[in-house]
């Protein structure tokens, strides 16, 4: 999951760099969510551990 935070963000970059605003902001949004739902799976798994 963490890996297609990191593609997003790539897309969100390049994009922004080539002047595709618009899908650098939903890229760039959606690499966040991944990210975030990422960070609350592995709280709850580190958790779950102990």
């Amino acid at each position: 999951m963490l890996y297609y935070a990191v593609v997003f963000l790539i897309i969100a970059i390049v994009a922004g760099i080539l002047g595709f605003v618009g899908l650098a902001a939903t890229a760039a949004w959606i690499a966040k969510v991944i990210f975030v739902i990422f960070l609350i799976l592995a709280l709850i798994t580190f958790l779950r551990r102990a």
